[in-house]
Protein backbone atom coordinates (compact mmCIF):
# COMPACT_ATOMS: atom_id res chain seq x y z
CA UNK A 1 0.00 0.00 0.00
CA UNK A 2 2.65 2.59 0.72
CA UNK A 3 4.50 2.40 -2.24
CA UNK A 4 1.46 3.29 -4.30
CA UNK A 5 0.48 5.92 -1.84
CA UNK A 6 4.60 7.23 -2.58
CA UNK A 7 3.51 6.93 -6.09
CA UNK A 8 0.46 8.83 -6.16
CA UNK A 9 1.92 11.60 -4.11
CA UNK A 10 4.67 11.72 -6.72
CA UNK A 11 3.00 11.84 -9.95
CA UNK A 12 2.18 15.62 -9.36
CA UNK A 13 -1.27 15.33 -10.57
CA UNK A 14 -4.87 16.54 -9.83
CA UNK A 15 -6.82 13.48 -10.64
CA UNK A 16 -6.57 9.88 -11.49
CA UNK A 17 -8.22 7.35 -14.12
CA UNK A 18 -9.94 4.80 -11.96
CA UNK A 19 -11.48 1.53 -13.96
CA UNK A 20 -13.49 -1.47 -13.31
CA UNK A 21 -14.04 -4.65 -16.00
CA UNK A 22 -18.06 -5.26 -16.59
CA UNK A 23 -19.51 -8.53 -17.45
CA UNK A 24 -19.02 -7.77 -20.94
CA UNK A 25 -15.09 -7.06 -20.59
CA UNK A 26 -16.07 -3.42 -21.26
CA UNK A 27 -13.23 -0.93 -18.95
CA UNK A 28 -15.58 1.35 -17.16
CA UNK A 29 -13.70 4.42 -15.77
CA UNK A 30 -13.90 7.79 -13.74
CA UNK A 31 -11.78 10.54 -13.04
CA UNK A 32 -10.99 10.65 -9.46
CA UNK A 33 -9.13 13.36 -7.39
CA UNK A 34 -5.96 12.32 -5.67
CA UNK A 35 -7.09 13.15 -2.83
CA UNK A 36 -10.36 10.96 -2.88
CA UNK A 37 -8.33 7.56 -4.18
CA UNK A 38 -5.77 8.37 -1.45
CA UNK A 39 -8.54 7.97 1.09
CA UNK A 40 -9.53 5.18 -0.63
CA UNK A 41 -6.82 3.15 -0.76
CA UNK A 42 -8.05 1.46 2.34
CA UNK A 43 -12.02 1.76 2.31
CA UNK A 44 -12.46 1.64 -0.88
CA UNK A 45 -15.03 4.44 -2.69
CA UNK A 46 -18.65 4.13 -4.10
CA UNK A 47 -19.52 2.94 -7.76
CA UNK A 48 -22.66 2.51 -9.42
CA UNK A 49 -23.93 -1.53 -9.44
CA UNK A 50 -25.86 -0.88 -12.52
CA UNK A 51 -22.48 -1.61 -14.25
CA UNK A 52 -23.34 -4.94 -13.54
CA UNK A 53 -27.44 -4.35 -14.53
CA UNK A 54 -26.79 -3.02 -17.90
CA UNK A 55 -25.28 -4.58 -21.19
CA UNK A 56 -22.62 -3.02 -23.48
CA UNK A 57 -24.98 -0.72 -24.70
CA UNK A 58 -25.96 0.42 -21.19
CA UNK A 59 -29.75 -0.83 -22.02
CA UNK A 60 -30.47 -2.43 -18.50
CA UNK A 61 -31.27 -6.43 -18.02
CA UNK A 62 -34.93 -7.08 -16.68
CA UNK A 63 -35.63 -8.01 -13.44
CA UNK A 64 -32.96 -6.37 -11.62
CA UNK A 65 -32.22 -7.46 -7.57
CA UNK A 66 -31.46 -3.69 -6.82
CA UNK A 67 -34.29 -1.25 -9.01
CA UNK A 68 -32.42 1.68 -6.95
CA UNK A 69 -28.81 1.27 -8.35
CA UNK A 70 -27.13 1.73 -5.30
CA UNK A 71 -23.15 1.52 -5.26
CA UNK A 72 -20.96 -0.76 -4.17
CA UNK A 73 -17.74 -0.39 -2.61
CA UNK A 74 -14.75 -1.33 -4.98
CA UNK A 75 -11.71 -1.73 -3.76
CA UNK A 76 -8.38 -0.31 -5.73
CA UNK A 77 -6.32 -2.81 -6.47
CA UNK A 78 -2.58 -0.92 -5.51
CA UNK A 79 -0.09 -3.10 -7.27
CA UNK A 80 -2.35 -2.25 -10.69
CA UNK A 81 -0.66 1.42 -10.95
CA UNK A 82 0.43 2.68 -14.23
CA UNK A 83 0.87 5.55 -16.42
CA UNK A 84 -0.90 6.37 -19.60
CA UNK A 85 1.00 7.33 -22.54
CA UNK A 86 -1.07 9.11 -24.83
CA UNK A 87 -3.21 11.08 -21.66
CA UNK A 88 -0.07 13.13 -20.80
CA UNK A 89 1.40 10.18 -18.58
CA UNK A 90 -1.91 10.39 -16.32
CA UNK A 91 -2.13 7.95 -13.61
CA UNK A 92 -4.41 4.92 -13.65
CA UNK A 93 -5.56 2.32 -11.70
CA UNK A 94 -8.03 -0.76 -11.76
CA UNK A 95 -10.22 -1.50 -8.90
CA UNK A 96 -12.60 -4.56 -8.17
CA UNK A 97 -15.62 -5.82 -5.96
CA UNK A 98 -14.10 -8.71 -4.11
CA UNK A 99 -15.41 -7.35 -0.90
CA UNK A 100 -18.86 -5.94 -1.60
CA UNK A 101 -21.99 -7.71 -0.31
CA UNK A 102 -24.67 -7.63 -2.78
CA UNK A 103 -25.87 -9.66 -4.95
CA UNK A 104 -25.21 -8.47 -8.15
CA UNK A 105 -21.16 -8.11 -6.56
CA UNK A 106 -20.98 -11.66 -7.76
CA UNK A 107 -21.01 -10.42 -11.13
CA UNK A 108 -17.92 -9.21 -10.64
CA UNK A 109 -15.53 -11.03 -13.68
CA UNK A 110 -12.13 -9.96 -11.53
CA UNK A 111 -13.42 -11.12 -8.64
CA UNK A 112 -14.27 -14.81 -9.81
CA UNK A 113 -10.82 -15.02 -11.78
CA UNK A 114 -9.75 -14.41 -8.03
CA UNK A 115 -11.89 -17.23 -6.49
CA UNK A 116 -10.24 -19.44 -9.45
CA UNK A 117 -7.03 -18.80 -8.40
CA UNK A 118 -7.13 -19.47 -4.85
CA UNK A 119 -8.36 -22.86 -5.89
CA UNK A 120 -5.38 -23.81 -7.81
CA UNK A 121 -2.68 -22.31 -5.17
CA UNK A 122 -4.66 -24.79 -2.34
CA UNK A 123 -3.69 -27.53 -5.00
CA UNK A 124 -0.07 -26.61 -4.96
CA UNK A 125 -0.28 -24.62 -8.44
CA UNK A 126 0.76 -21.05 -9.76
CA UNK A 127 -1.27 -20.69 -12.94
CA UNK A 128 0.44 -18.66 -15.70
CA UNK A 129 -1.10 -17.07 -19.02
CA UNK A 130 -0.45 -15.29 -21.85
CA UNK A 131 -3.04 -14.53 -23.87
CA UNK A 132 -2.71 -13.22 -27.84
CA UNK A 133 -5.00 -11.15 -30.50
CA UNK A 134 -5.89 -10.18 -33.49
CA UNK A 135 -8.24 -7.59 -34.64
CA UNK A 136 -8.35 -5.29 -37.40
CA UNK A 137 -7.32 -2.01 -37.66
CA UNK A 138 -9.67 0.75 -39.97
CA UNK A 139 -9.08 4.14 -41.22
CA UNK A 140 -12.29 5.09 -39.70
CA UNK A 141 -13.44 6.82 -36.56
CA UNK A 142 -16.71 6.55 -34.06
CA UNK A 143 -17.97 9.52 -35.80
CA UNK A 144 -17.54 8.06 -39.54
CA UNK A 145 -18.23 4.46 -39.05
CA UNK A 146 -21.73 5.65 -36.78
CA UNK A 147 -22.43 7.81 -39.95
CA UNK A 148 -22.38 5.12 -42.41
CA UNK A 149 -24.26 2.76 -40.43
CA UNK A 150 -21.40 0.74 -39.28
CA UNK A 151 -21.62 -0.63 -43.31
CA UNK A 152 -18.23 -0.94 -45.27
CA UNK A 153 -15.55 0.29 -42.98
CA UNK A 154 -12.47 1.50 -44.76
CA UNK A 155 -9.53 -1.12 -43.82
CA UNK A 156 -6.43 0.73 -42.72
CA UNK A 157 -3.89 -1.82 -45.44
CA UNK A 158 -6.16 -3.75 -48.63
CA UNK A 159 -5.22 -7.66 -49.28
CA UNK A 160 -4.74 -10.94 -47.60
CA UNK A 161 -1.19 -10.29 -46.19
CA UNK A 162 0.22 -11.99 -43.21
CA UNK A 163 3.60 -11.28 -41.56
CA UNK A 164 3.92 -8.42 -44.26
CA UNK A 165 7.03 -6.15 -44.05
CA UNK A 166 5.52 -4.13 -46.73
CA UNK A 167 2.78 -3.21 -44.89
CA UNK A 168 4.06 -2.69 -41.24
CA UNK A 169 6.93 -0.24 -42.64
CA UNK A 170 4.26 1.82 -44.46
CA UNK A 171 2.50 2.57 -41.04
CA UNK A 172 5.58 2.52 -38.94
CA UNK A 173 4.83 5.35 -36.83
CA UNK A 174 1.79 3.72 -35.35
CA UNK A 175 3.43 0.13 -35.34
CA UNK A 176 6.39 1.59 -32.91
CA UNK A 177 3.62 3.73 -30.96
CA UNK A 178 1.62 0.47 -30.38
CA UNK A 179 4.92 -1.31 -29.49
CA UNK A 180 6.34 1.15 -27.56
CA UNK A 181 3.47 2.71 -25.35
CA UNK A 182 2.00 -0.74 -24.66
CA UNK A 183 5.31 -1.27 -23.03
CA UNK A 184 5.48 1.92 -21.14
CA UNK A 185 1.41 0.88 -20.37
CA UNK A 186 2.70 -2.15 -18.73
CA UNK A 187 1.15 -4.28 -21.08
CA UNK A 188 4.21 -5.32 -22.86
CA UNK A 189 4.01 -7.56 -25.78
CA UNK A 190 6.22 -10.34 -27.57
CA UNK A 191 5.66 -9.73 -30.80
CA UNK A 192 3.20 -7.78 -33.22
CA UNK A 193 2.82 -8.95 -37.08
CA UNK A 194 0.14 -8.56 -39.81
CA UNK A 195 -2.06 -11.33 -39.87
CA UNK A 196 -4.27 -12.68 -42.92
CA UNK A 197 -6.38 -10.18 -44.00
CA UNK A 198 -6.56 -6.51 -45.04
CA UNK A 199 -5.79 -4.01 -42.00
CA UNK A 200 -5.55 -7.64 -39.74
CA UNK A 201 -3.01 -7.40 -36.87
CA UNK A 202 -1.94 -9.96 -34.06
CA UNK A 203 0.06 -9.30 -30.97
CA UNK A 204 0.95 -11.66 -28.32
CA UNK A 205 1.31 -10.70 -24.54
CA UNK A 206 4.19 -11.63 -22.18
CA UNK A 207 3.04 -14.34 -19.97
CA UNK A 208 2.39 -14.02 -16.61
CA UNK A 209 0.37 -14.88 -13.51
CA UNK A 210 -3.07 -15.16 -14.12
CA UNK A 211 -4.67 -12.46 -12.44
CA UNK A 212 -1.74 -10.09 -13.85
CA UNK A 213 -2.50 -11.55 -17.61
CA UNK A 214 -5.60 -10.83 -17.63
CA UNK A 215 -5.49 -7.28 -16.15
CA UNK A 216 -3.09 -6.66 -18.97
CA UNK A 217 -5.45 -8.38 -21.48
CA UNK A 218 -8.42 -5.99 -20.68
CA UNK A 219 -5.80 -3.01 -20.76
CA UNK A 220 -4.24 -4.05 -23.51
CA UNK A 221 -7.29 -4.16 -25.66
CA UNK A 222 -7.93 -0.64 -24.18
CA UNK A 223 -4.74 0.76 -25.43
CA UNK A 224 -4.92 -0.55 -28.64
CA UNK A 225 -8.09 1.30 -29.24
CA UNK A 226 -6.65 4.79 -28.03
CA UNK A 227 -3.49 4.45 -29.96
CA UNK A 228 -5.44 4.21 -33.05
CA UNK A 229 -7.52 6.99 -32.06
CA UNK A 230 -4.60 9.16 -32.13
CA UNK A 231 -3.60 8.20 -35.48
CA UNK A 232 -7.52 8.85 -36.81
CA UNK A 233 -8.27 4.95 -36.88
CA UNK A 234 -10.37 2.60 -35.22
CA UNK A 235 -9.10 -0.84 -33.99
CA UNK A 236 -12.15 -3.83 -33.73
CA UNK A 237 -11.88 -6.96 -31.62
CA UNK A 238 -15.06 -8.19 -33.22
CA UNK A 239 -14.91 -12.31 -33.39
CA UNK A 240 -16.00 -12.20 -37.19
CA UNK A 241 -16.85 -8.75 -38.83
CA UNK A 242 -16.84 -9.87 -42.33
CA UNK A 243 -18.22 -13.28 -43.62
CA UNK A 244 -15.37 -13.40 -46.11
CA UNK A 245 -12.21 -13.13 -43.98
CA UNK A 246 -10.90 -15.18 -40.97
CA UNK A 247 -12.15 -14.01 -37.65
CA UNK A 248 -9.79 -12.38 -34.95
CA UNK A 249 -8.95 -15.15 -31.90
CA UNK A 250 -8.23 -13.99 -28.32
CA UNK A 251 -5.93 -17.39 -28.06
CA UNK A 252 -4.64 -18.19 -24.37
CA UNK A 253 -1.43 -19.46 -23.63
CA UNK A 254 -1.33 -21.46 -20.26
CA UNK A 255 0.82 -23.59 -17.70
CA UNK A 256 0.55 -24.79 -14.56
CA UNK A 257 3.86 -24.53 -12.07
CA UNK A 258 4.82 -25.95 -8.88
CA UNK A 259 8.14 -25.45 -7.24
CA UNK A 260 8.97 -22.89 -9.66
CA UNK A 261 8.88 -26.06 -11.85
CA UNK A 262 6.55 -26.65 -14.96
CA UNK A 263 4.21 -28.74 -13.76
CA UNK A 264 3.17 -29.62 -17.65
CA UNK A 265 6.22 -31.01 -18.55
CA UNK A 266 7.51 -34.48 -17.99
CA UNK A 267 10.95 -35.51 -19.51
CA UNK A 268 9.65 -39.29 -19.23
CA UNK A 269 6.16 -38.69 -20.14
CA UNK A 270 4.66 -39.60 -23.63
CA UNK A 271 5.56 -35.93 -25.67
CA UNK A 272 7.28 -35.12 -22.43
CA UNK A 273 3.95 -34.51 -21.44
CA UNK A 274 3.08 -34.60 -17.52
CA UNK A 275 -0.44 -36.34 -16.02
CA UNK A 276 -0.92 -33.50 -14.66
CA UNK A 277 -1.30 -31.53 -18.38
CA UNK A 278 -3.05 -34.48 -19.59
CA UNK A 279 -5.79 -34.08 -16.82
CA UNK A 280 -5.81 -30.24 -16.98
CA UNK A 281 -6.55 -30.85 -21.13
CA UNK A 282 -9.04 -33.00 -20.42
CA UNK A 283 -10.57 -31.16 -17.99
CA UNK A 284 -11.29 -28.42 -20.81
CA UNK A 285 -11.91 -30.48 -23.07
CA UNK A 286 -14.74 -32.26 -21.20
CA UNK A 287 -16.70 -28.76 -20.27
CA UNK A 288 -15.98 -26.84 -23.05
CA UNK A 289 -19.33 -27.72 -24.60
CA UNK A 290 -20.83 -25.99 -20.98
CA UNK A 291 -18.25 -23.54 -20.54
CA UNK A 292 -18.73 -21.52 -24.00
CA UNK A 293 -20.01 -18.10 -23.21
CA UNK A 294 -16.96 -17.51 -21.19
CA UNK A 295 -15.63 -18.26 -24.95
CA UNK A 296 -17.58 -17.17 -27.00
CA UNK A 297 -19.44 -14.23 -24.98
CA UNK A 298 -21.11 -12.88 -28.07
CA UNK A 299 -24.34 -13.04 -30.95
CA UNK A 300 -21.07 -12.80 -33.57
CA UNK A 301 -18.67 -15.25 -31.52
CA UNK A 302 -20.39 -17.94 -33.01
CA UNK A 303 -19.82 -16.93 -36.51
CA UNK A 304 -16.11 -17.56 -36.46
CA UNK A 305 -16.58 -21.50 -35.95
CA UNK A 306 -16.19 -22.54 -39.21
CA UNK A 307 -14.73 -25.04 -41.08
CA UNK A 308 -11.13 -23.95 -42.31
CA UNK A 309 -11.33 -21.04 -40.57
CA UNK A 310 -8.61 -21.67 -38.08
CA UNK A 311 -10.66 -21.53 -35.15
CA UNK A 312 -12.82 -24.90 -33.59
CA UNK A 313 -15.69 -26.57 -34.43
CA UNK A 314 -15.40 -29.04 -32.31
CA UNK A 315 -14.25 -29.85 -28.60
CA UNK A 316 -10.79 -31.48 -29.76
CA UNK A 317 -7.44 -31.51 -28.97
CA UNK A 318 -4.10 -32.24 -30.43
CA UNK A 319 -0.38 -31.59 -30.56
CA UNK A 320 0.99 -28.27 -32.01
CA UNK A 321 -2.21 -28.69 -34.20
CA UNK A 322 -3.65 -25.22 -35.39
CA UNK A 323 -7.44 -26.61 -36.17
CA UNK A 324 -8.67 -27.87 -33.05
CA UNK A 325 -10.14 -26.52 -29.82
CA UNK A 326 -6.96 -27.30 -27.37
CA UNK A 327 -3.34 -26.97 -29.10
CA UNK A 328 -1.02 -28.82 -27.08
CA UNK A 329 2.80 -27.48 -27.57
CA UNK A 330 5.67 -29.36 -26.01
CA UNK A 331 7.61 -27.08 -25.16
CA UNK A 332 10.44 -28.27 -22.78
CA UNK A 333 11.05 -27.78 -19.20
CA UNK A 334 9.61 -23.92 -19.59
CA UNK A 335 7.91 -23.82 -22.85
CA UNK A 336 5.26 -26.80 -22.68
CA UNK A 337 1.79 -25.28 -22.74
CA UNK A 338 -1.41 -25.19 -23.74
CA UNK A 339 -2.99 -22.45 -26.13
CA UNK A 340 -6.71 -22.62 -25.83
CA UNK A 341 -7.39 -21.83 -29.32
CA UNK A 342 -11.11 -21.57 -28.91
CA UNK A 343 -11.27 -18.45 -27.29
CA UNK A 344 -12.11 -15.36 -29.80
CA UNK A 345 -11.23 -11.70 -29.79
CA UNK A 346 -14.22 -10.66 -27.98
CA UNK A 347 -13.83 -12.53 -25.06
CA UNK A 348 -13.48 -10.56 -21.02
CA UNK A 349 -10.51 -11.66 -20.48
CA UNK A 350 -11.25 -12.41 -16.97
CA UNK A 351 -13.97 -14.73 -17.86
CA UNK A 352 -12.08 -16.43 -20.35
CA UNK A 353 -9.20 -17.29 -18.22
CA UNK A 354 -11.30 -18.15 -15.02
CA UNK A 355 -13.04 -20.73 -17.12
CA UNK A 356 -10.01 -21.95 -18.53
CA UNK A 357 -8.04 -22.16 -15.27
CA UNK A 358 -11.52 -23.48 -13.83
CA UNK A 359 -11.83 -26.39 -16.62
CA UNK A 360 -8.65 -27.45 -16.10
CA UNK A 361 -8.01 -28.00 -12.20
CA UNK A 362 -11.77 -29.98 -12.52
CA UNK A 363 -9.78 -32.36 -15.35
CA UNK A 364 -6.98 -32.31 -12.42
CA UNK A 365 -9.55 -33.11 -9.45
CA UNK A 366 -11.11 -36.14 -11.09
CA UNK A 367 -8.28 -37.33 -12.98
CA UNK A 368 -10.21 -36.99 -16.27
CA UNK A 369 -8.11 -39.09 -19.29
CA UNK A 370 -7.38 -37.62 -22.79
CA UNK A 371 -8.66 -39.89 -25.64
CA UNK A 372 -5.78 -42.75 -26.59
CA UNK A 373 -5.47 -40.73 -29.72
CA UNK A 374 -5.46 -36.83 -30.30
CA UNK A 375 -6.26 -35.41 -33.57
CA UNK A 376 -3.95 -35.64 -36.10
CA UNK A 377 -4.23 -33.35 -39.53
CA UNK A 378 -6.98 -31.42 -40.30
CA UNK A 379 -9.22 -31.44 -37.44
CA UNK A 380 -12.12 -30.57 -39.63
CA UNK A 381 -12.07 -33.23 -41.81
CA UNK A 382 -12.46 -35.34 -38.92
CA UNK A 383 -15.68 -36.02 -36.15
CA UNK A 384 -13.38 -35.97 -32.72
CA UNK A 385 -14.75 -34.55 -29.82
CA UNK A 386 -18.07 -33.08 -29.22
CA UNK A 387 -19.39 -30.51 -31.84
CA UNK A 388 -19.35 -26.94 -29.70
CA UNK A 389 -22.61 -25.29 -29.67
CA UNK A 390 -23.35 -23.75 -32.63
CA UNK A 391 -24.75 -20.20 -31.79
CA UNK A 392 -25.43 -18.03 -27.65
CA UNK A 393 -28.34 -19.17 -27.36
CA UNK A 394 -27.54 -22.82 -27.58
CA UNK A 395 -24.28 -21.86 -25.70
CA UNK A 396 -26.45 -20.08 -22.74
CA UNK A 397 -29.07 -22.93 -22.26
CA UNK A 398 -26.12 -25.63 -22.22
CA UNK A 399 -24.46 -23.60 -19.27
CA UNK A 400 -27.29 -23.09 -17.52
CA UNK A 401 -28.82 -27.00 -18.09
CA UNK A 402 -24.81 -28.05 -16.57
CA UNK A 403 -25.77 -28.61 -12.57
CA UNK A 404 -21.85 -28.53 -12.45
CA UNK A 405 -21.38 -25.16 -13.72
CA UNK A 406 -22.58 -23.27 -10.24
CA UNK A 407 -20.34 -25.31 -8.26
CA UNK A 408 -17.09 -24.81 -10.95
CA UNK A 409 -18.01 -21.06 -10.75
CA UNK A 410 -20.52 -20.02 -8.28
CA UNK A 411 -23.96 -19.97 -8.28
CA UNK A 412 -24.62 -16.41 -8.53
CA UNK A 413 -22.32 -15.88 -10.89
CA UNK A 414 -23.36 -18.25 -12.81
CA UNK A 415 -27.23 -17.41 -12.53
CA UNK A 416 -26.60 -13.58 -13.31
CA UNK A 417 -24.20 -14.25 -16.27
CA UNK A 418 -26.72 -16.70 -18.12
CA UNK A 419 -29.64 -14.10 -17.95
CA UNK A 420 -27.06 -11.72 -19.51
CA UNK A 421 -26.42 -14.17 -22.46
CA UNK A 422 -30.21 -15.06 -22.62
CA UNK A 423 -30.68 -11.24 -22.93
CA UNK A 424 -28.13 -11.19 -25.44
CA UNK A 425 -29.64 -13.64 -27.34
CA UNK A 426 -32.84 -12.10 -26.92
CA UNK A 427 -31.80 -8.81 -28.65
CA UNK A 428 -30.69 -10.18 -31.50
CA UNK A 429 -33.81 -12.61 -32.05
CA UNK A 430 -35.74 -9.45 -31.90
CA UNK A 431 -33.98 -7.94 -34.76
CA UNK A 432 -34.36 -7.91 -38.66
CA UNK A 433 -31.55 -8.12 -40.85
CA UNK A 434 -30.40 -6.70 -43.73
CA UNK A 435 -30.49 -10.54 -44.62
CA UNK A 436 -33.94 -11.13 -43.67
CA UNK A 437 -35.15 -7.92 -46.17
CA UNK A 438 -32.80 -8.48 -49.32
CA UNK A 439 -34.28 -12.28 -48.97
CA UNK A 440 -38.17 -11.98 -48.03
CA UNK A 441 -38.96 -8.43 -48.59
CA UNK A 442 -40.00 -8.92 -52.49
CA UNK A 443 -39.94 -12.64 -52.79
CA UNK A 444 -42.74 -13.86 -49.83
Amino acid sequence: MQPTIDWLRDQDATRIKVGVTDIDGVLRTKYLSTEKVLSSLEKGFGFCNVIFGWDSQDALYPHQPDGGFADLTARIIPESRRNIPWESNLPLLLADFRDAKHPLAAACPRSLLIRIIEKAKNMGFTARFGPEFEWFTYRETPNSLAAKDFQNPEPLTPGMFGYSGLRTSEYADFHQDLFDQLADFKTAIEGLHTETGPGVMEAALVHQEALEAADRAVLFKQGVKSISYRHGLMASFMAKPSVHLPGCGGHLHQSLWRDEKNAFHDAKGKNQLSKTMRHYVAGQQTLLPYLMPLFAPNVNSYKRYVAGSWAATRANAGIDNRTVALRIIPGGKKGTRLETRVAGADINPYLAIAGALAAGLYGIEHELKLPAKLVQGSAYEQAIGLPLPQDLGAAAGAMKGWEGAGDLLGHEFVEHFVRTREWEWQQFLSSVTDWERRRYFELT
